[in-house]
């Protein structure tokens, strides 16, 4: 029997921060990214932290991608170096809410990159 693995996940980190992790990369996308992103439907930026602080040094993070409600409004997509995904809004919103621990995210085919399949 084969085992079918995700190619992502989405789950909710610490102070409300949503994890993203695609092919064992680590991504985030911050809390009030993602409140912008779900209450006024803008273009959030999906962040690596590369360097974490210690002591007065600043964070080095990078911009990996972004992320953007599809033009269906019916779900999320994750557009990043690591390829393009895709997660039903409903989905996404219960994990960002706490109501689920984690989503899977799914490759979006390279003809449906607006997401409307």
């Amino acid at each position: 029997m084969n085992s079918v693995t995700e190619p992502g996940t989405l789950a909710l980190g610490e102070n409300e921060i949503l994890r993203v992790e695609i092919d064992g990369e680590s991504y985030r996308i911050e809390s009030k990214e993602v409140r912008a992103l779900l209450f006024h439907g803008r273009v959030v930026p999906i962040i690596q932290i590369l360097r974490k602080n210690s002591g007065d040094e600043p964070e080095q993070i990078s911009i990996e991608g972004h992320a953007a409600i599809n033009r269906a409004g019916k779900a999320v997509i994750l557009y990043t170096r690591a390829g393009h995904f895709i997660i039903p809004l409903v989905s996404f919103r219960r994990v960002a809410r706490g109501e689920a621990v984690s989503a899977p995210l799914f490759p979006l085919i390279p003809d449906c990159q607006d997401g409307s399949v």
